[in-house]
């Protein structure tokens, strides 16, 4: 016997109940905390080259605005309005939920934070395993510099995470997946592909660092890791991570260091 009040059918603008775990992973998110991420490195830059001090634009930074100059656009705020435009665009045409909040981008602080101390050990733990190289080989490739150097790490955090991973790997598993690759095939070949030319990327050009079997094999692994972070977590932890990392390595451990 059928009931005398059905329930209702669920409507299509009926909100649906997101964990945090899959809401980190959205463009609404991402956007959000990397804005502050976003405004502090181009601000920096600005100050610092009006003050006198060379601020020179992370690597990756350098190259996508080369490219966009290249076919015509070379406007300064071109390359951070793109990013936020496009997870704009994502965020629309993917239908997502209009869902933010303090709860949410502190929980991805705090996962930033904590995979970059792990990367940290990671990177200390491997250190150790390179016996012709001391403690400190580590710390020398990311050299410390103040602000300007700290500025610079931002940046890093931020474009090579856009251009390694959000582009790149992104890129490499779709190809993959056109191929008719299967799918974790797909995964781990773009994982490996973009490490690789992540760690690469490091020794071109005129800012190059001198070539070590360690700091290749190092950077290797962290792309890998960041690689990890983003397929399973999300862009934006994973510039999160990134940028934290780099922070942490570049200045905070070298002055821990040198006081103790």
């Amino acid at each position: 016997m059928a009931s005398e009040h059905p329930t209702p059918p669920k409507s299509d603008t009926e909100p649906v109940a997101v964990d945090y775990w899959e809401l980190t992973r959205h463009p609404l998110p991402t956007v959000i905390f990397l804005l502050p991420l976003l405004f502090i490195y181009e601000l920096g830059v600005i100050l610092l080259s009006e003050s006198g001090e060379i601020a020179t634009r992370n690597g990756a930074d350098h190259w996508i605005r080369e490219g966009l100059l290249s076919v015509g656009f070379e406007h300064t705020h071109l390359l951070p309005s793109l990013i936020v435009i496009a997870l704009g665009i994502w965020h629309f045409a993917g239908k997502y939920p209009h869902r933010i909040s303090g709860e949410l981008l502190t929980g991805m602080l705090a996962e930033s934070l904590l995979f970059a101390v792990l990367l940290v050990a990671k990177g200390q733990t491997q250190d150790l395993l390179f016996q012709e190289f001391s403690a400190r080989d580590l710390l020398s490739i990311f050299p410390p510099r103040a602000a300007a150097s700290a500025i610079s790490y931002v940046g890093a955090g931020i474009y090579e995470e856009v251009l390694f991973r959000g582009m790149l790997c992104t890129l490499l598993y779709a190809g993959g997946r056109c191929l008719r690759i299967p799918m974790q095939a797909s995964l781990i070949l773009a994982m490996i592909a973009s490490s690789v030319l992540f760690s690469g990327a490091h020794y071109i050009g005129p800012a190059a660092d001198q070539y070590t079997h360690f700091s290749f094999l190092f950077r290797l692994s962290a792309g890998l890791y960041f690689a990890g972070l983003f397929f399973c977590r999300g862009l934006g932890i994973a510039i999160g991570a990134h940028t934290a990392y780099d922070l942490l390595v570049g200045l905070l451990l070298p002055a821990v260091i040198t006081t103790s």
